[in-house]
């Protein structure tokens, strides 16, 4: 065992392992070559020590003399090295993400905090790697103030995860339409304001109004917010909603407990709190006689069942121009949508006028190509172009609640390199209605989210 000691002990030997390890991991596994410049850094750490002799022995001869220093020089070097930690730990393991609307309601809740693996999809490696830590693209205290720098770019890369995306697992993703962000207005999504306006002002005014009103910025993909959704639809898959029924590839969605739909309740006298609240309903609005409520099915048999309910009937949207792609005619609805196809990595679809509004912002802004249209013809690039090869894989997700989420019924696809993680279970679940200890939902505590 001394002998083992004495090995590990060896400068060379540590030198090897951390050499070793540190390869492994920043080098092979992030695939940047450009941080193999890290070895002889470790190299001087563990052999030469040169940056000791001519710079860090001053630091050490100032802690012998000063216990003042000492301490502070202590506390910051723990801080830093926590802060270092932590940021690893963000970037290539897991990330906390707590709920912060109804749109997964009844699978995930409103003040549950849940562990993102990164793992499971593979890390993606910072497009802005210069960032303030611990907060996510605007400074503490500062609602305007940005927590980035873009004067390093990287490119797409995400490294080897434990498995694929899969059908029904519920994924963190940045927001795809969170490109492009109104500063003074950041709860709303920019291209639905910006609609409003060209529809009242016409397209080149209402956009000029737009810029006057707000200021305009723009995000790169590592820091949009991130959302939460279900994923119903994986690249290659078609897709189509019948009557708030999903069908992937002309099958019936698998069941998901939980999933709720907005349902028109009749009643012959008020209901009492008591049962709405012993029927775990959360979303509601009415009048005494009629109620909107968002239910489950099961939910909608026990509360149709109760003696003074005359009807429960589900609403069901007409065919609106909110959906995506927003034609400028209304065809589909939240409940009645499609079919669309969901690109994949090398696949090819035919290009015409009449589909190009489904693959518009996949070429422009999500592949950076240039498109425009002249007389009838697209053009890619400014090449005519009758197809289009997609670069990256897409998914499509929808919330568990189905009228009460903004998902890709509204935006469209969600491209591989916005995925963030897994949602993998809850750690933490806080009832924002009631007061401590009470708020917390033990029940709630690390399940797994399915």
């Amino acid at each position: 065992m001394n002998k083992i000691k004495e090995i590990l002990r060896n400068k060379w030997v540590g030198f090897a392992l951390a050499a070793i390890l540190y390869t492994l991991w920043f080098v092979v596994w992030t695939g940047n070559l450009w941080l193999l410049l890290g070895l002889p850094i470790l190299y001087d750490l563990y052999i030469s020590k040169l940056f000791y002799r001519y710079v860090w022995r001053h630091n050490a001869e100032l802690c012998q003399k000063n216990k003042v220093y000492k301490t502070v020089y202590e506390w910051v070097n723990a801080i830093i090295f926590a802060t270092v930690v932590a940021t690893l730990v963000h970037i290539f393991f897991f990330q906390m993400y707590v709920i912060p609307t109804s749109s997964m309601e009844k699978s995930l809740l409103i003040g549950d905090y849940l562990y993102v693996s990164k793992v499971s999809y593979g890390p993606q490696m910072p497009n802005t790697p210069i960032a303030f830590p611990f907060v996510h693209h605007t400074m503490p205290f500062s609602q305007t103030k940005k927590s980035f720098s873009e004067a390093v770019k990287w490119p797409y890369h995400r490294l080897k995860g434990l498995k694929p995306v899969r059908r029904n697992d519920v994924v963190v993703f940045n927001f795809p339409a969170g490109d492009t962000v109104l500063l003074e207005n950041q709860n709303v999504t920019y291209y639905d304001v910006l609609r409003e306006f060209e529809a009242t002002f016409g397209k080149e005014e209402g956009r000029k109004r737009l810029n006057e009103k707000y200021t305009v910025i723009s995000r790169p993909v590592d820091k949009r917010e991130n959302y939460i959704k279900r994923c119903v639809a994986l690249p290659g898959d078609s897709l189509a909603i019948r009557d708030g029924q999903v069908y992937v590839n002309g099958a019936p969605q698998e069941p998901v407990p939980g999933v709720q739909f907005q349902y028109i309740v009749q009643t012959s006298s008020p209901l009492t709190q008591y049962a709405i609240d012993n029927l775990g309903i959360t979303e509601y609005s009415g009048n005494g006689s009629a109620y909107y409520m968002a239910l489950t099915d099961e939910a909608a048999e026990k509360i149709a069942a109760l003696d003074n309910v005359i009807s429960v009937r589900r609403y069901v949207f007409s065919p609106n121009t909110d959906v995506f792609p927003q034609w400028d005619d209304a065809r589909w609805s939240q409940d009645n949508y499609g079919p669309i196809w969901i690109p994949k990595k090398g696949a090819t679809v035919e290009l015409t006028v009449e589909n190009l509004p489904l693959y518009r912002r996949i070429i422009e802004v999500y592949e950076g190509h240039e498109l425009d249209v002249r007389d009838g013809a697209i053009l890619i690039d400014g090449v005519p172009a009758t197809s289009y090869t997609f670069a990256m894989d897409y998914f499509w997700m929808m919330g568990d609640n189905r009228h009460n989420s903004a998902d890709s019924r509204f935006w469209g696809f969600v491209p591989e390199d916005h995925i963030v993680g897994k949602a993998s279970f809850v750690w933490l679940s806080l009832d924002a209605k009631k007061s401590f200890p009470s708020n917390i939902r033990w029940s709630r505590m690390f399940r797994k989210v399915r």
